[in-house]
């Protein structure tokens, strides 16, 4: 049996999670709505405030697929109770953030400017404070679109590693290399 496949996720109060026929699960909760279409073959059980997943055989697609749903559905759990949040920063002279409504503006050293459309889903808003990096955050209930809106805008000037310079995480440590001259 799967370790994380496993074990049961607890509804907090407040939050439902129905299953309909063609294996669609849906999660209500105080911040939101998500659905997730899950594979025919593994069942959801839902009972007295606790969810589980159950896989058929021991076949290595069933035992793959147990494990991911169950940490999917834990997501879209806390997604839907707690919500999360992602925040990255500009590190470099002259990198600028500025957000007007979903389009984030970011100014990363090219010769133009970079507009960024954040999808309806996200609440974008943008720090900057004087003798700091400029910061973004984003914020939303669905953790995979969360990540990838992130690392798309993380994508776009990437840290290097001989000054750091770039997008990075605010959490995100960059290991620096040593330059040219280290070996005289």
């Amino acid at each position: 049996m799967s370790r994380i496949g496993k074990s049961p996720i607890k509804l907090a109060s407040g939050v439902t999670a129905t299953v309909s026929a063609a294996n669609e699960l849906t999660v209500k909760g105080p911040k939101g709505e998500l659905k997730r279409n899950i594979d025919r073959d593994i069942k959801i059980e839902v009972k007295d405030g606790v969810l589980t997943v159950v896989r058929p055989t021991d076949q290595i697609r069933h035992r793959a697929l147990h494990g991911l749903y169950r940490a999917l559905i834990a997501n879209m759990v806390t997604g839907v109770t707690d919500g999360f949040k992602k925040q990255l920063e500009l590190v470099g002279v002259g990198y600028k953030a500025a957000h007007n409504g979903q389009l984030l503006d970011l100014s990363l050293g090219y010769s133009h400017n970079i507009v960024v459309e954040i999808p309806k889903e996200l609440k974008v808003s943008t720090l900057t404070e004087k003798g700091a990096n400029p910061k973004i955050m984003l914020e939303g209930i669905d953790n995979q679109l969360l990540g990838q809106v992130a690392a798309k805008i993380r994508s776009l000037r990437k840290p290097e590693p001989y000054k750091g310079k770039g997008v990075r995480y605010s959490d995100e440590v960059v290991r620096k290399k040593a330059g040219k001259s280290a070996g005289k």
